[in-house]
């Protein structure tokens, strides 16, 4: 087969196998409630197959400067679905979704023009997670209406996904670490859950599931911090693992807390 068809093939096969993936979680997420609807939402469901299918190409180098990238894009995705939650509470989709993405988008430039280190951008996090978890503590506790996504919104939101895949993979060489660790974590995820939900059951109960969905933020910068310093010495794939473990652990380390009547 020649080597252009051979990589069209194999790229194919990278988004399906994502956009499959994404679709089974969101499902998931949506019949869960805010809590596990946001902590489900901020699973490596999209950033995880990126990663897997960069590694193929590249060095563990590669993978750990693209995770240091991913963990200083994680804050801006922080206040991305800060200002959403906020917003939600009474202005419109259209208004409440912009707003944030501006917001965001500014803040990827920035990110991105810098060549972050992994202390910094650590502090970024800390300085963000610490007063975003504090402003959407209020807005997490809205009962989710009952309801099923139409077949159509969840094959758009998988289809989504997966052309994120297909960019970042396509385009990872020129894009280098930096700019593939940022798309790698593009919200595209919680953008699709804020237009589906905030049009089926509301403002308040999507903002709760964006609220919640800080808690499991926390959690993704584990994941790449923990990414940042295993994929070299250990491997992209055992850094990739690892990286997994964390990011669901601590989903249902929240969850217990909260069962027991124990709120972080």
């Amino acid at each position: 087969m020649p080597p252009d068809l051979t990589f069209a093939f194999f790229l194919l096969i990278k988004m399906a196998v994502t956009a499959a993936f994404v679709l089974a979680a969101t499902m998931t997420a949506e019949r869960a409630g805010p809590l596990v609807g946001g902590l489900v939402a901020t699973l490596p469901i999209g950033a995880g197959p990126v990663y897997v299918f960069l590694a193929l190409d590249h060095d563990a180098h590669f993978i750990a400067q693209s995770a240091t990238a991913s963990l200083a894009i994680n804050a801006v995705n922080v206040t991305f679905a800060l200002i959403y939650a906020m917003l939600a509470q009474r202005r419109p989709l259209g208004i409440s979704i912009s707003a944030a993405f501006v917001v965001w988008l500014g803040f990827a430039l920035l990110v991105n023009s810098f060549a972050w280190s992994f202390v910094a951008a650590a502090l970024v996090n800390v300085v963000f997670l610490s007063v975003s978890l504090w402003l959407a503590a209020p807005l997490r506790h809205v009962k989710m209406p009952k309801y099923h996504a139409r077949w159509y919104e969840l094959a758009l939101r998988a289809l989504a996904v997966a052309v994120l895949v297909g960019i970042v993979v396509t385009f990872s060489f020129q894009l280098g670490a930096n700019g593939s660790g940022i798309l790698a974590v593009f919200p595209i995820v919680l953008i699709s859950i804020m237009v589906i939900l905030h049009r089926r059951v509301g403002g308040k109960p999507a903002a709760a599931v964006l609220a919640n969905a800080i808690l499991g933020l926390v959690g993704f910068a584990f994941a790449t911090s923990a990414l940042h310093f295993t994929a070299e010495p250990l491997g992209s794939a055992a850094g990739l693992s690892i990286a997994l473990v964390i990011s669901a652990g601590w989903g249902v380390l929240v969850m217990l807390l909260r069962r027991y009547g124990i709120q972080l």
